[in-house]
């Protein structure tokens, strides 16, 4: 690899780079490689190894390069599109849901959570864990929070814990009359938990879709998913989906 110094350019030099640095992915490098080390690469573009990190988090951001744990950072391979969403006026765990259920545990939700669902200080709720996995590869990890006075004919015998108390809590949730629900999106970064879940680094770049459904007036259940933002591009129509999109376009919408 020889050596390239970048032209003064109006943009930012990191985003300059970015251009750059896919042009030498379409051209040197081939799918499932792994690049030359931050080093190496900051000396061959002549930039600060921080300019260069902020042109591959934009490349991981548009789905172009991968970071994993004890592997570094690797081109990353086309993909194909799948839907992951729920359509509008069914529960999580509907017949259809393509989500599968991990586990589930009492726990006192996030304040914003707890405000949403109208909980008292310290009061409990059923944090229900499922991930999604597309292709061979985790994609996406939720978490549902599901007050106990939605779910009020829960066995702890019959479903004590783990999955089969997650399956548990979505059947029960099923005997709720559904009224609504809506959606938020957020660019986030990735915890250490989401991280994990997600074969990620923490800090990698996810987008975070909080769910409220809605029953007898009031907020039945949240959920807080967790969607790997180089692989997703979210869509969302009259019927409320979420697609994965890995093709040519690799912007989040």
């Amino acid at each position: 690899m020889g050596t390239t110094q970048l032209e003064t350019a109006p943009e930012p030099k990191y985003w300059h780079l970015k251009t750059v640095l896919s042009e030498a992915l379409d051209s040197e490098f081939s799918v499932g490689e792994i690049l030359p080390n931050e080093r190496d690469l900051a000396a061959r573009f002549g930039v600060a190894r921080a300019t260069l990190r902020q042109a591959l988090e934009q490349l991981e951001l548009e789905g172009r390069l991968q970071r994993r744990r004890g592997v570094g950072t690797t081109v990353a391979p086309p993909r194909m599109g799948v839907a992951v969403g729920s359509a509008q006026g069914a529960w999580p765990g509907a017949v259809g849901d393509a989500w599968q259920p991990a586990d589930c545990a009492p726990a006192v939700p996030p304040a914003e959570v707890a405000r949403m669902l109208a909980a008292l200080p310290d009061e409990e709720v059923h944090v229900v864990r499922r991930t999604r996995v597309s292709h061979g590869q985790p994609v996406a990890a939720e978490l549902l929070y599901v007050p106990m006075s939605s779910v009020p004919e829960l066995s702890a015998i019959d479903a004590p814990s783990g999955p089969a108390r997650a399956r548990a809590v979505l059947r029960e949730l099923q005997r709720l009359g559904l009224e609504g629900q809506d959606r938020a999106v957020e660019l986030g970064s990735a915890r250490a938990d989401d991280a994990k879940a997600l074969d990620r680094l923490p800090g990698a770049p996810v987008l975070v879709v909080t769910t409220r459904f809605f029953s007898e007036g009031r907020t039945a259940a949240v959920s807080a998913a967790t969607y790997r933002a180089d692989t997703c591009r979210l869509t969302f129509g009259d019927a409320g989906g979420v697609e994965i999109h890995h093709g040519p376009e690799r912007r989040a919408s």
